[in-house]
């Protein structure tokens, strides 16, 4: 989906952690995207019809992931790998996993409203948050997270497919990025990857 502009996007974040783990040492204590332009202020609906900003989730690691609920496949696995990882890690240190929230986020918020976005991350974690949002307030958290998206070619009944870029984030609890989730390895590897950076 989108190759060339989710796959520039995706190695720029990568060669900025690269270069800040090379600039420090190669220090594994380091998280991969620290220091990365990721992430920052949003307004968003949740699916509750609730507004929700960036401020809500202070003091709480987050998980971030942006796609669509009309997706065929590939959001529906990334989404499900993302709440089964985290309850992986639950099963590991359930006080810790307290501390991390998932997001999903809509690309789509024509046709993902709030009671939509509800009932989708409902079938992957109880915690999961669903945001959606006037077209704009997506547009603007999607570039604050580097998330390419487009809308693609209308059928002639009126469905349609989104493009977007669908790295899954791991943020910190100040908001700053600590690194990409490898949704592509399974579960257990995104549950390892948690357990390395949620403290």
């Amino acid at each position: 989906m989108a190759g060339v502009a989710m796959n520039s996007l995706l190695i720029r974040a990568l060669s900025l952690a690269l270069a800040l783990t090379a600039c420090n040492g190669g220090s594994s204590s380091l998280p991969p995207l620290a220091g990365a332009r990721i992430g920052g202020p949003f307004t968003l609906t949740d699916g509750s019809g609730k507004t929700v900003t960036d401020r809500d989730f202070a003091g709480k690691y987050r998980i971030v992931y942006f796609g669509y609920t009309f997706c065929p496949d590939v959001c529906p696995v990334d989404v499900q790998t993302i709440g089964a990882g985290l309850k992986a890690f639950e099963q590991r240190d359930p006080a810790k996993a307290r501390e991390v929230v998932p997001i999903f986020v809509t690309v789509d918020p024509e046709r993902d409203t709030a009671p939509v976005v509800k009932a989708f991350v409902a079938n992957f974690h109880p915690r999961m948050v669903g945001l959606t949002g006037t077209p704009q307030q997506i547009a603007d958290v999607a570039k604050a997270y580097g998330i390419f998206f487009q809308k693609g070619k209308v059928s002639p009944g009126g469905g349609y497919m989104m493009d977007h870029s669908r790295q899954a984030y791991l943020m910190g609890k100040d908001g700053q990025p600590i690194a990409l989730l490898p949704t592509e390895s399974g579960a257990e590897k995104v549950a390892d990857e948690l357990q390395r950076w949620v403290r």
